[in-house]
């Protein structure tokens, strides 16, 4: 903590202050990332009517925040496995909060009756998570890939 203090440019005492351990400090940088990223997702969305076009907002400003190399986003919300039990389960729980833009996204697309839309919308959100993996500037953009992605959601 006082290392994190001294690149902050306060004392560590001073940071204690504030929060209370490495795990608080993690959880509040972490929801402070995702209430970010659920500000610019909403922004790209109210502009729009057409649920696809909703979605296809949500998806490419997803991207646009999963691929930003300066994002907090993609490293802190895809790999809770090295954190303490109880600390993952205050991560997962935002999350699925985070989630719920998508959740009623998908909500409110004309799909077939057969489709599942937890199944829907929790393979396009690996997905789009996924990007990060493999994308290498140059040959789609992210609205491009979003665009993609999307059409074989839609079936287009």
């Amino acid at each position: 903590m006082r290392d994190i203090g001294e690149q902050a440019g306060v004392m560590g005492g001073s940071l204690y202050h504030h929060i209370r351990s490495k795990d608080a400090l993690f959880v509040e940088l972490h929801n402070a990332a995702l209430d970010d990223a659920a500000r610019r997702i909403a922004r790209h969305v109210a502009t729009r009517s057409d649920p696809w076009e909703k979605l296809h907002a949500a998806c490419a400003a997803l991207l646009e925040i999963q691929l930003d190399p300066e994002s907090l986003t993609l490293p802190m919300m895809n790999d809770f496995r090295e954190v303490p039990p109880a600390v993952r389960q205050q991560l997962i729980a935002r999350r699925d909060a985070f989630e719920d833009q998508f959740r009623e996204l998908v909500e409110a697309l004309p799909l077939a009756p057969e489709f599942d839309r937890a199944i829907y919308r929790n393979l396009l959100l690996s997905q789009l998570n996924s990007v990060s993996d493999w994308y290498r500037p140059g040959r789609l953009s992210r609205d491009e890939i979003a665009t993609q992605i999307l059409a074989i959601f839609k079936h287009d």
